[in-house]
């Protein structure tokens, strides 16, 4: 048995650990938000996927509203997998500061003399998508050898062109993109990359490219790069405005809790947490065991502590700073969304940074990133 092999039996098997579990455990986020109301966003991919490659897609919006969700349920659920083969690579929880880390998320090595495409279509329809471009273990060895952008790319193109050859189309999706947005080899490897996702969709319509990101300035920096105009678009995924958070109450509380919830506490959850999905799974949860109040009280109280102690730490650093980061916020006291130009920029970006707000570059607002920290600096100011 191969090592690529020896991994798919354990892909195979957690997935199955997490499907169970999902019908057990308290976060239940990817189990519903795939089936709630994301039908709009879901066409809206599949009708890119559905076409040629020409542009590069960046999905993009709050933390925890969903993207990574709403991409699984397109991966797991609707997609054929006669047509497609999709490269996921998730790098939430890769630590990657070097070559040979970016190197070992791009590929799965295996050690014997098939060719990248029988191993795919060995594997392809035991898993809904690959977490690595097979490569031969001696290729491999020469590329990290070599330490160049260049080889990599070019074996990558290769192995989409096998697929292209087999009457399948290949979809990259990169999740949490960001996070080799500073890493440099011989140069930004971001610059790199942009380049490379560019010539695959924009130039040889080769293979779709999804990125995905919860980092609004990594976003709003994409925005501004001259590389990627008219090269990319933007999808954004927002928390649930009111109507829908409240039709997503109904729906969870049914399956959770065997019963509506009256209006009047569903307009209570969603003055406390807004649309942000996980917070609402959690209340839901937690109502099996406990008061509505308390379940709220609890959470408020937990956000303004996080904002105070951050504010504390800020004052402690640099009192000028503490003065303008609490004059900015204070401007939320009213407002939930305000235009980005209203903060100043070295401000709103150092919020931002702190993940105390989320700027939508797109549109030029800034808006805190959950209805609990609108709360918290309502409740703090």
């Amino acid at each position: 048995m191969t090592i690529i092999e020896i991994k798919i039996k354990f892909i195979k098997f957690f997935l199955v650990l997490e499907l169970d579990a999902s019908r057990f455990k308290l976060n239940k986020e990817v189990f519903f938000m795939k089936f709630f109301n994301r039908e709009k966003k879901i066409k809206e991919v599949l009708s890119i996927i559905e076409g040629d490659p020409n542009l590069v897609y960046f999905i993009y919006g709050p933390i925890n509203s969903g993207k990574t969700a709403l991409i699984n349920e397109i991966i797991n659920n609707r997609l054929d997998k006669d047509k497609y083969i999709v490269f996921y690579f998730d790098l939430r929880e890769i630590f990657i500061s070097k070559y040979d880390d970016f190197i070992e998320v791009l590929f799965e090595e295996y050690d014997d003399d098939k060719s990248p495409i029988e191993v795919i279509k060995a594997i392809i329809n035991d898993l809904p998508s690959l977490y690595g471009i097979p490569i031969p273990k001696n290729t491999l060895n020469e590329i990290f050898k070599k330490k160049t952008t260049k080889n990599v790319f070019r074996y990558i193109t290769n192995v989409l062109m096998d697929i292209k050859k087999e009457g399948k189309q290949p979809i990259i999706i990169i999740d949490e993109l960001q996070k080799i947005g500073d890493m440099k080899i011989n140069g930004f490897l971001i610059y790199e990359l942009f380049n490379y996702f560019v010539s695959l969709t924009k130039h040889k319509h080769l293979c779709h490219v999804f990125c995905l990101s919860s980092d609004s300035l990594f976003i709003e920096r994409v925005y501004n790069e001259a590389m990627l105009y008219g090269r990319c678009k933007y999808i954004l995924v927002d928390d649930f405005d009111r109507e829908t958070a409240l039709k997503f109450m109904d729906f969870l509380s049914e399956e959770i809790l065997n019963k509506k919830l009256p209006n009047n506490e569903k307009e209570l959850i969603y003055s406390y947490v807004g649309g942000k999905p996980v917070d609402i799974i959690y209340i839901i949860n937690e109502l099996r065991n406990k008061e509505l109040m308390n379940i709220l009280n609890f959470m408020l109280k937990e956000e303004t502590q996080k904002l105070k102690y951050f504010l504390e730490d800020v004052k402690e650093e640099d009192e000028e700073l503490y003065k303008k980061v609490v004059d900015a916020l204070k401007i939320f006291k009213e407002n939930y969304e305000i235009e980005d130009i209203t903060i100043p920029k070295k401000i709103r970006e150092f919020l931002v940074k702190r993940n105390i707000l989320f700027l939508n570059p797109i549109e030029g607002t800034l808006k805190p990133q959950s209805f609990l920290i609108w709360n918290a600096i309502k409740e703090i100011l």
